[in-house]
């Protein structure tokens, strides 16, 4: 098995022991993505709506960095603090993600790192070079 560690400058470091996206067999797993803003490392200011912009940013900087796109992904996680948020989010990510339509999962939760309001993570298949 094959494992290499994927990290940007463009997203936010990690804030505790772990990768921003790791690739194991042709499949990039990714942290889970708040918004932060890479060149601060502070919450971005706005609501939910702005949170998920910067978090798809987020992402899209990592699938950038391991040499794939939201075309290559099978799958995402969406962690919300209030799904009456869910609205706002999911009109974000459709306008971000374009045509790319992948497996998700949205989640409500207690609580969120540094107090967002909304987390995503996902999965993509990394193309062969």
């Amino acid at each position: 098995m094959s494992k290499k560690v994927v990290h940007t400058d463009k997203a936010p470091a990690a804030i505790g022991p772990y990768s921003q996206g790791v690739i194991a067999n042709g499949m990039l797993f990714t942290a889970g993505q708040i918004a932060l803003d890479p060149a601060t490392a502070q919450v971005v200011s706005g609501g939910v709506a702005e949170q998920t912009v910067r978090v798809i940013q987020n992402l899209s900087a990592i699938f950038e960095s391991a040499g794939t796109s939201w075309n290559n992904v099978v799958k995402t996680t969406v962690f919300l603090q209030d799904m009456r948020d869910f609205p706002a989010v999911n009109e974000v990510y459709a306008r971000m993600i374009g045509e790319s339509r992948p497996a998700r999962s949205t989640v409500s939760v207690a609580g969120l790192p540094r107090g967002v309001l909304v987390e995503i993570e996902a999965i993509a298949i990394v193309d062969a070079k």
